[in-house]
C-alpha cells in the first residue's frame, strides 16, 4: 500500500485511515452481563450450563467481576490521567504566557513613567534599553519552555530587525538553533497511527536520532526496505497536534493584550498571518506540492544550479524525500576549501529568489532561512563547462509558499526600479500601488524594504552599508520610530509582509557570505529581473494596439527591447570586470550609479 510507483507518488497522495487524537486517549471497555460471558468448557453462550449458575460458584463469579471492574477503574484512570496530563500541560502553558506578559506589560509601563522623570536623553535610553533587554529575555524563556509555535514565531522575531529593538533581536538570535527534538518512540507510534504500518516494516534502516530538528519538524535519515533508496523522513513533532490550536490562540490573546495596554504598538497583524499560515506548515502533503512545483519551475531554468529534492511520496505530518545533503550557507570553511567561489553563491541565490518573485508562475518560498537552504560541490564539466557554476543549492523545507499577483509583481518591479534610479516621484507613486503606503509614510517603507537608511535609499542604494548606517538606523527605533513602522505594517498587504520577511532572510544569508563585491552586483540582477517583467508588461500593451509590425508599434517595441538591454550589458559588463579583477587578486565594492 505504501509502495507504489515512484512517478505515482510523486502526485498522490496515499488515503490511509486517520484517528482522532481525542478517541486514542479515551480508552473504552465493553463487560457483558453474565448471561453474555463466555463459558470456558463450552462454546455455549448464555446457557444454564455457564459455571457461573451454581451456588459454589457465586464467589468466584463475583472475584471475576470485581477483577474485571477493578481493571476497568485501573484503564479508565490511566485514561483519564493522559487527558489530566494534557490539560496540566495546557494549563502550565498558558500560565507561562499570561505570567511573562503580565510582567512585562508592567515592566514597561513603569519604565515608561520613569522616564518621562528624566531629563537626560542618555539616561532615558538607556532604561529603555535595559527593559527591552529584560522583557526579551523574559520572553526567550517562555519560547524555549513551550516550544513548537513559539519557537517559530521567535525565529521569524530575530529576524525583524527592521522592526524591533536589536535587544529583542539580538536575544533571540539562539532559537535558531535551539529546536525541540521528539522522541524516537514518539515518531515510531506517530508513523504506525498515520499509515497503518510499523516503520520498520517499511524503512529497513531509520536513524534513532534526526540531522536535523526545526520548529514544527525533524528528519531522520532512513532507507526504503523494497528499493534500498536513500531518504530523508521529514517528521512532525507529534506534540504539535495537540498544542497548536492553543498555542496559535495564546499567540493572538499576547498581541491583542499589547494592542489593549500599548495601542499605538499594534502587532496583530502578526497574529492574523500565523493563523493562515501555520495550517499550510503543519500539512505535508501540502509542502509535497509545493516542492512538485517549485521543481517543475527550475526544470526549464538549467543556468540556475537549484536542486529540489525529489518527492518519495507524503501524507499531512509525514514525507518522505530523496536524500540531498549539503552543508549550511554559513559554512565559509567548507567553501573556502572546495573553491567555491562566495560571490558567485551570493549572486545564484539572488537569481534564484528573483525568479520566484519575477518569474511567471513561480511560487515564492517564504521561509528561507539558514537551516532551509544548503550547498554542496559538484563537477563543473558536467554541467556546461568553465562559465558553469561548480556548486548546487540546495532548498529544503517547502511549507510556506505564497504566489504573487501578476498586477502586484508588476508594480513590485517600478518599484525596485525606481529605488534603484534614485526617482522619489516614482518611489511614491509605486510604494502606494504596491502597499497602499501614502507619501507621508513612504520614506519608513522604502527602509523597511531595503533595509537601508532612508538617506541613502534616496541618493545611491548601491552604496556598501557601513555600521554607522546600522546605528543610525537603529537609533531611530529607539526614538519612536518603530510605532509608526508597527502601524504602517498593519495596513499593507499580507502578501507585502511575507515579501518583506524573504528579503530580511535573503538579505540576512547573502551578509553571512561576506562577499567582496558589495551590494553592487545584487542590485544588478535585481534590475535585470525588474526589466523583464516591465518589457513583458509593455509588450503585452503593445499587442492590444495591433501588429508589431505596424511602424509605430514596431518603435514601441524596439523601445522597450533597448530598455532591457541597457540593464542586460550593464550587467554583464559588471560580471566581466568582476572576473578581471578576480584573475588580477582585486576587491571592489565600488558602486555603479544609477541604472539607465
Amino acid at each position: 500500500m505504501m509502495n507504489p510507483s515512484r512517478s505515482a507518488l510523486a502526485v498522490q497522495r496515499l488515503n490511509l485511515g486517520w484517528t482522532c487524537a481525542k478517541c486514542r486517549t479515551q480508552l473504552r471497555v465493553r463487560f457483558p452481563g453474565p448471561a453474555l460471558i463466555r463459558n470456558p468448557l463450552s462454546r455455549q453462550y448464555g446457557t444454564s450450563k455457564t459455571p457461573f449458575s451454581t451456588p459454589k460458584s457465586r464467589s468466584g463469579r463475583r472475584a471475576v467481576i470485581f477483577a474485571a471492574t477493578g481493571g476497568a477503574a485501573t484503564l479508565g484512570l490511566l485514561a483519564v490521567g493522559d487527558e489530566v496530563k494534557q490539560g496540566y500541560e495546557a494549563v502550565e502553558r498558558t500560565g507561562r504566557v499570561a505570567s511573562a506578559l503580565a510582567v512585562s506589560i508592567n515592566d514597561y509601563r513603569t519604565t515608561l513613567n520613569q522616564r518621562e522623570t528624566i531629563d537626560d536623553a542618555e539616561t532615558s535610553s538607556q532604561l529603555l534599553k535595559a527593559c527591552h533587554k529584560r522583557c526579551a529575555e523574559r520572553t526567550l524563556k517562555v519560547m524555549e519552555k513551550n516550544g513548537g509555535i513559539f519557537i517559530k514565531l521567535g525565529q521569524h522575531l530575530s529576524a525583524m530587525n527592521y522592526l524591533l529593538p536589536p535587544e529583542w533581536t539580538t536575544t533571540f538570535i539562539p532559537l535558531q538553533d535551539k529546536c525541540p527534538v521528539s522522541s524516537y518512540e514518539s515518531i515510531e507510534q506517530m508513523f504506525k497511527r498515520d499509515t497503518d504500518q510499523d516503520l520498520l516494516d517499511y524503512f529497513s534502516e531509520f536513524s534513532p536520532e534526526p540531522i536535523g530538528a526545526a520548529s514544527l519538524a525533524q528528519v531522520h535519515l532512513a532507507t526504503i526496505r523494497e528499493t534500498g533508496q536513500k531518504v530523508a523522513v521529514k517528521v512532525q513533532h507529534p506534540s504539535l497536534q495537540q498544542f497548536a490550536p492553543l498555542d496559535t490562540s495564546l499567540t493572538k490573546f499576547t498581541f491583542s493584550m499589547l494592542k489593549r495596554f500599548f495601542p499605538e504598538y499594534d502587532l496583530e497583524w502578526l497574529s492574523s498571518e500565523m493563523e493562515t499560515s501555520l495550517p499550510q506548515e503543519l500539512d505535508f502533503q501540502c509542502e509535497a506540492e509545493n516542492a512538485l512545483r517549485m521543481k517543475a519551475h527550475f526544470a526549464v531554468i538549467p543556468r540556475i544550479p537549484l536542486v529540489i529534492p525529489d518527492v518519495i511520496w507524503a501524507k499531512q505530518r509525514i514525507l518522505v524525500m530523496a536524500c540531498e545533503p549539503g552543508h549550511r550557507l554559513d559554512d565559509l570553511a567548507y567553501m573556502d576549501a572546495n573553491g567555491i567561489d562566495r560571490d558567485e553563491v551570493s549572486a545564484t541565490l539572488a537569481h534564484i529568489f528573483n525568479e520566484m518573485i519575477f518569474g511567471e508562475g513561480a511560487p515564492l518560498h517564504c521561509d528561507p532561512h539558514g537551516g532551509n537552504i544548503a550547498i554542496r560541490k559538484r563537477d563543473r564539466s558536467r554541467f556546461g563547462g568553465r562559465r558553469a557554476a561548480n556548486f548546487d543549492i540546495i532548498l529544503y523545507d517547502h511549507g510556506l509558499y505564497r504566489d504573487i499577483p501578476l498586477d502586484l509583481r508588476r508594480s513590485y518591479a517600478k518599484m525596485w526600479l525606481a529605488i534603484m534610479d534614485g526617482d522619489l516621484a516614482l518611489m511614491k507613486k509605486y510604494v502606494n500601488e504596491v502597499a497602499n503606503i501614502d507619501e507621508d509614510k513612504f520614506p519608513l517603507f522604502a527602509s523597511a524594504i531595503t533595509g537601508r537608511d532612508f538617506s541613502i535609499v534616496s541618493t545611491s542604494i548601491t552604496k556598501p552599508k557601513d555600521p554607522s548606517e546600522q546605528k543610525t538606523m537603529s537609533s531611530a527605533l529607539q526614538e519612536g520610530l518603530i510605532v509608526d513602522l508597527v502601524q504602517m505594517l498593519g495596513q499593507v498587504p499580507r502578501i507585502i509582509l511575507l515579501i518583506l520577511k524573504t528579503n530580511d532572510l535573503t538579505r540576512s544569508l547573502d551578509e553571512s557570505l561576506h562577499t567582496r563585491q558589495g551590494p553592487v552586483r545584487q542590485f544588478l540582477i535585481l534590475a535585470r529581473y525588474c526589466m523583464r517583467t516591465v518589457f513583458y508588461e509593455q509588450l503585452e500593451a503593445i499587442g492590444k494596439l495591433g501588429s508589431p509590425y505596424w511602424p509605430p508599434n514596431a518603435l514601441r517595441v524596439v523601445s522597450a527591447w533597448l530598455g532591457f538591454v541597457r540593464v542586460e550589458m550593464k550587467l554583464e559588463a559588471f560580471e566581466l570586470w568582476l572576473s578581471v579583477k578576480r584573475l588580477l587578486g582585486l576587491n571592489t565594492t565600488a558602486g555603479l550609479g544609477p541604472l539607465p
